[in-house]
């Protein structure tokens, strides 16, 4: 059973790998804003619609890290591998599943719209399976081979 600090560092990892997609892609490559799909941001109505998403999109992110730092505080001293494996997992995690439902399902925005925007599409997916992979073994190399054990 997965224990309330392992939960946290999922937390942390999906919060700051939100911020990180929207920092970077959002505000300073400029590629894509949050419903930029939806609504391309070229009149000053949809510009600031597409600034609310974000916004919306940092506070659900914000909310992530709070809570996942809450948690850790309530929790028993956790392991630097399992938490950063864990912020890994969550990071990655938070890519399958923003990049599959936001640009695969809805086509709310994609990662850099235009020539290629599959493969950029395809390749966060890529990068959050990986960070999941990695995440999961960092975290599970420093567990105690009994705790391993699923049952």
């Amino acid at each position: 059973m997965r224990s309330v600090v392992d939960r946290a560092a999922v937390l942390l990892g999906l919060g700051f790998g939100g911020f990180v997609d929207g920092i970077f892609a959002h505000q300073i490559l400029g590629w894509h804003h949050m419903l930029s799909s939806w609504y391309p941001p070229v009149t000053p109505e949809d510009l600031h619609l597409n600034m609310v998403g974000d916004g919306l999109f940092h506070l659900l992110c914000l909310i992530f890290v709070v809570t996942g730092v809450v948690l850790l505080n309530r929790g028993e001293r956790l392991a630097s591998r399992v938490l950063w494996g864990g912020m890994a997992a969550g990071w990655g995690v938070f890519n399958l599943v923003e990049g599959t439902v936001d640009h695969l399902l809805l086509g709310v925005h994609h990662v850099r719209p235009g020539p290629g925007q599959l493969a950029y599409d395809l390749g966060f997916l890529l990068l959050g399976a990986l960070l999941v992979v990695i995440g999961v073994l960092l975290s599970r190399s420093a567990r105690p081979a009994s705790r391993r054990t699923t049952g």
